[in-house]
């Protein structure tokens, strides 16, 4: 039993299938959800459930801080994810549940391109584990309800 998820409710998770994304943090907050779904093993081979998983991202800058020379101008961003999941059983083609959530995470924007790019990518990371773990409780709800 994994923490904030009862057994029978873990057993459920587990015989979700999740399918394919097409970015890469989208791709992120899949591999973190398929690890907790499972507790660390693959998805199963053939299971009653599947789930449609969309990620987008947004990216904003949140500060622009004007220092008393051009080369000190820090700035910060901030990495917005969400999530939207639609379950689906496989036999009755019913949708089981749906759901949306979304999550931020802010970083610094130095002058320098590659670091920024990195920085970003950092907040991108981050944002997609703490989504994965928000879609993961809310998925374990909707499916204790029946």
């Amino acid at each position: 039993m994994s923490a904030g998820v009862e057994a029978g409710t873990a057993t459920q998770l587990a015989s979700i299938n999740i399918k394919p994304v097409n970015t890469r943090y989208g791709q992120e907050v899949r591999n973190h959800l398929i690890f907790m779904f499972n507790g660390g093993a693959g998805q199963q081979a053939a299971a009653p459930y599947t789930m449609d998983l969309a990620v987008t991202a947004l990216s904003e800058s949140a500060l622009l801080a004007a220092v008393t020379n051009k080369d000190d101008e820090p700035t910060t961003g901030t990495m917005t994810l969400t999530g939207t999941y639609v379950i689906t059983d496989i036999k009755t083609g019913k949708r089981i549940a749906s759901g949306k959530r979304n999550v931020s995470a802010s970083f610094d924007r130095p002058r320098q391109e590659f670091a920024t790019l990195r920085a970003q990518r950092d907040a991108e990371n981050r944002a997609a584990r703490e989504l994965a773990e928000l879609l993961r409780l809310a998925i374990a709800q909707d499916m204790s309800k029946g």
